[in-house]
Formats: C-alpha cells, sequence, structure tokens
C-alpha cells in the first residue's frame, strides 16, 4: 500500500522544528506588544470577493494563486493568501474604527497556490501589523522601527537590509502606468507571456518581475519619485528624515513596488543576503 503524503507544498513541522517556531513566535509577540500592538485573530477562510476587490483583479494572487472553492450554498469562499483585507474586514464588522486608531497584530497561516520552490510554500505563516486611522510618514516609520527591533532580538539584523519607495496617491500611479505602458511597448519583442499580461493589466507589476532579461530592460525605465504629487514626495523626505534620524539605514529603490493595489505612498522590503531570488524577508 503506498503512503498517504502531505499535499505538496503543505509540509509538516516537526518537533525539533517546532523549538526554532516557538523561539520566533515568542519574540514576534514580545517585541510587537511592547509597541502597543494588540493580537486579533480572524478566520482563514474568507468570501472571495474580499480578496479581489482588495488585492486587485489583475494581481497574481487573484489570477493564480488563490484556493478558491464554492461551498454546499454555491458561495465563493477562498483560503486566505494575507491578512490585511480580512483584518480590514474584521475591524469594520466588529466596529473596531469607529471610537478608536487600532493597532493590531496577528500571525497565522496564509494560502497561496503557486508552485513550490525554495523560499516559497502552499501554505506559509505569515505575521503582520497593521496600524488604522495614523497616515502620516511617522506611522511608516514606527512600522520599520518595529520590524529592525525584531531582527535585532532574532540576531538577524547584521544580514538584512532595508530599501524603500513611494507609489504616491491614486493619480501619481495613474500618470506613472501611462508612462510605463509607453516605455514596455517598445520591448513588446522581449516581454514574457506573464509581463505582457500586466502590460495590459498593471504594467507596475512587471517592475516586480524576477526576469534577468526584464530587470536588465528596467535599468531604462521611468522613476516614480519623479512622478509624485506634493503631498507624496513631502511624506516621503519626512519618512527619509526620521528614520535617518533614528540610525535605520536604507536604500531607496526606485523600481520597488508592491503586489497589492491598497498600497499607497510608503512601500518597504527588508532584503536578506546569500539566500537566492526569493530574498524579501518582509514588506509593507
Amino acid at each position: 500500500m503506498s503512503k498517504i503524503k502531505s499535499i505538496r507544498g503543505m509540509n509538516d513541522v516537526i518537533p525539533l522544528k517546532v523549538k526554532e517556531w516557538q523561539y520566533m513566535e515568542k519574540h514576534i509577540r514580545s517585541v510587537f506588544t511592547s509597541y502597543g500592538y494588540e493580537e486579533i485573530r480572524f478566520p482563514l477562510v474568507e468570501e472571495t470577493n474580499l480578496f479581489s476587490r482588495a488585492i486587485g483583479e489583475s494581481s497574481d494572487i487573484i489570477a493564480k494563486e488563490m484556493y478558491n472553492f464554492e461551498d454546499r450554498k454555491g458561495n465563493s469562499i477562498s483560503l486566505r493568501p494575507e491578512g490585511t483585507a480580512g483584518c480590514v474586514r474584521a475591524c469594520l464588522e466588529n466596529d473596531l474604527l469607529r471610537v478608536d486608531s487600532p493597532r493590531l497584530w496577528y500571525m497565522g497561516p496564509m494560502f497561496r497556490y503557486e508552485r513550490p520552490q525554495k523560499g516559497r510554500s502552499r501554505q506559509f505563516n505569515q505575521a503582520s501589523i497593521e496600524a488604522f486611522g495614523n497616515e502620516g510618514p511617522y506611522i511608516d516609520s514606527e512600522i520599520i522601527l518595529v520590524a529592525e527591533k525584531l531582527w535585532k532580538e532574532l540576531c538577524i539584523s547584521h544580514s538584512l537590509s532595508l530599501e524603500i519607495n513611494s507609489l504616491g496617491n491614486l493619480q501619481t500611479r495613474g500618470k506613472y502606468k501611462e508612462s510605463l505602458k509607453e516605455f514596455f511597448t517598445s520591448y513588446e519583442k522581449d516581454l514574457d507571456n506573464n509581463s505582457l499580461r500586466q502590460l495590459e493589466e498593471n504594467p507596475l507589476r512587471i517592475l516586480d518581475s524576477k526576469s534577468e532579461k526584464i530587470q536588465k530592460i528596467l535599468n531604462d525605465s521611468p522613476s516614480i519619485i519623479h512622478y509624485l504629487d506634493k503631498d507624496s514626495a513631502i511624506h516621503f523626505d519626512k519618512l527619509q528624515e526620521t528614520l535617518s534620524s533614528s540610525g535605520v539605514s536604507f536604500t531607496v529603490n526606485e523600481k520597488l513596488v508592491r503586489g497589492l493595489d491598497y498600497y499607497n505612498k510608503t512601500v518597504f522590503e527588508w532584503k536578506a543576503e546569500n539566500v537566492g531570488a526569493q530574498d524579501a524577508l518582509c514588506g509593507g
């Protein structure tokens, strides 16, 4: 009789490894709560519409990576591919935003149906913080400082580097998308099928391509920094001042984007050294 094995991309955590997980989880919980963030827990399964509306229909997550099912009543439901949409839904449903500006954290499994490879799993764990009711650069700085504190607690800060960028507001991105579309159109013959799809749906996503050929093309692509509205430019300058005064080292990466449509203004990634292409440890 053949053995029943775990589903590809969904892995067991044996007792020896559980101790490593518990070590990380202890420090995550300690650092997050020390900054005044409170834990929230919400379901692994949500209405599919929640993610398609929040993340964006053109994103790879919605187009290719969601675990979608129909329940017995024919309703479309999905395993959560990320946490922010569910966290916002929980805050609205439980009236947490009406009289407060909550700082929340959560930790748990997420699910994406993508090809399992080094650094990628179909079931993976994520720990996150969310701050509601604050829009200025100082809350962006705080979130980055929380992450830096965690790296120090885990003794890995020496092998990580921080990259930041600004996506501006909706109008900024609209103008920048048109500029990118014009730029990439002249390279259509060099784009892969996924990038050609993104060219029509959302050319910003091509900036996140891992293809070496496309990365070379990106060296000559326009920078979003030149398209920032006044408010976003001031916001980004103040963020950099705050990080510098707090002793946080960073690099401005004008090609840095995030794969979800709800991002505005500040985006950042902490990247690890010597781990290959899947080097982003943390982002927001």
